[in-house]
């Protein structure tokens, strides 16, 4: 891997990372609250996995560290364009 590659590839993380959110699946999930510990920002993701709903905060990071922990595979990325839900 030459040099110029690993830049390229951080940069794809980053676009990615930004433009989506974490999606429970909340059939699997057996509240450990794995998720939620490992959480860098103190959300609390076990609740939102608990109701099946997205994890849209502002202050989330979408670092990964949620999806990456749990053990069940319960977390996942979902793409999303957040700029063009409001304007129209």
């Amino acid at each position: 891997m030459s040099f110029i590659n690993i830049f390229k590839t951080d940069a794809t993380r980053r676009v990615a990372l930004s433009a989506g959110h974490v999606v429970p699946d909340s059939s699997r999930c057996v509240q450990c609250g794995i998720c939620t510990y490992n959480c860098p920002i103190g959300i609390d993701v076990r609740a939102h996995a608990w109701m099946g709903e997205a994890i849209k905060h502002s202050e989330c990071l979408t670092c990964g560290e949620c999806v990456a922990r749990c053990p069940r595979g319960v977390l996942r990325f979902e793409r999303t364009d957040l700029f063009t839900d409001g304007a129209k």
